[in-house]
């Protein structure tokens, strides 16, 4: 007997069309910075790669293992976004032909004592105040070591994905002005998922792209969820009205119901705070969740689903169930949700076609 297992399917051609969609946005000739730090956002940082080759011009990452992995796979562009923490990070990325983020003054105090100032990113801070250095100190820098090095200004905004933020002008201007202040060698980047799809305009050399490749980006219904989380039903039960169902006894049916149990828990990375009413998808049909999620299973209403049997899938999210919707419906955001999944659940990628 084969044993029974949750899946998370990856579909790369969904990625791709991803991919293309967001850089048709852009209005210059803006280069493409494919953002795969956490595993590629859980998606299999080597098959997102491997499906992206022909459409980044270049890929961003975190953590320095990642980094090595890519540049077994590609000879294109890759940045370290937070930087090197150490000089033996400082030189293995020099030996890697990584790029680096410096946003503090310990890291640039690596790369002065170093005296290697090739592939920098010097990050500022316009008002996200997370990382970045504060653009008068960045001056001094600037005027002191940077005058005639090529590098590129990079900063992050806080609101991108709400249009009408006023933080999102305070920001620009602030990268604007100083970005007039640097000589003409100077790369710039500002956009990531967001500011592409809301200020196209501001794109400059670089764009790094995250969410959106993946579908995560909830505010354009075009962008498609590359991730199908699914598991099997395992039980399906008749209830009556009052009775209660899960741990804590949260549901109460007002009716008589027919619950249906799936294979899936917060053990395998769904959030112990789904609510009651989130949609699933089952036979092409939407079904609500019914009880708490415990660590292996989660109850479903399949009361009114046709032809309803054991082994049928339960769709947590996919393309017909965008990952948007039980992230919103649950005050999630999609990050979480695809960087969550347990390595219990069966992960299969398929290939761009």
């Amino acid at each position: 007997m084969t044993a029974i297992n949750s899946e998370l399917i990856i579909d790369g051609n969904i990625l791709r069309k991803n991919i293309s969609y967001i850089k048709d946005k852009l209005k210059n000739k803006s280069k493409f910075m494919a953002i795969i730090k956490s595993d590629a956002y859980g998606h299999n940082i080597e098959e997102v790669v491997g499906d992206t080759k022909d459409l980044a011009d270049g890929y961003g990452v975190v953590r320095i293992d990642e980094a090595r992995k890519i540049r077994s796979l590609s000879d294109k562009k890759i940045l370290l976004m937070q930087g090197i923490y150490s000089n033996d990070e400082f030189l293995e990325a020099m030996d890697l032909n990584l790029d680096i983020v410096v946003h503090n003054q310990d890291q640039f105090q690596i790369v002065k004592e170093n005296n290697i100032f090739n592939n920098l990113w010097l990050k500022i801070n316009t008002g996200m105040n997370r990382l970045g250095f504060e653009i008068n100190d960045f001056m001094k820098i600037y005027n002191e070591f940077l005058s005639n090095k090529k590098f590129t200004l990079m900063t992050h905004l806080a609101a991108s994905n709400e249009k009408n933020a006023i933080s999102n002008q305070n920001q620009f201007k602030l990268f604007a002005d100083l970005s007039r202040k640097m000589h003409e060698d100077v790369d710039k980047s500002i956009a990531n998922t967001g500011c592409i799809m809301n200020f196209p305009d501001q794109s400059y050399d670089w764009v790094r792209c995250g969410i959106g490749m993946y579908g995560g980006y909830f505010k354009d219904s075009k962008i498609e969820t590359a991730m199908t989380l699914r598991s099997p039903i395992v039980n399906i039960r008749k209830i009556k009205k009052n009775d209660k169902v899960g741990y804590d006894g949260r549901a109460i049916a007002k009716n008589d119901m027919l619950i249906a149990t799936v294979y899936l828990g917060y053990a395998d990375g769904l959030p112990l705070n789904i609510k009651d009413g989130t949609d699933v998808m089952i036979n092409e049909q939407k079904a609500k969740v019914f009880g708490r999620v415990s660590m292996d299973l989660t109850t479903i209403d399949v009361t009114n689903i046709d032809d309803c049997v054991l082994g049928d899938w339960c769709e947590f999210f996919s393309k017909d169930l965008p990952i948007s919707n039980i992230a919103k419906s649950n005050d999630l955001i999609s990050y979480y949700l695809m960087t969550g999944i347990k390595s219990r659940v069966k992960k299969v990628y398929k290939r761009a076609n």
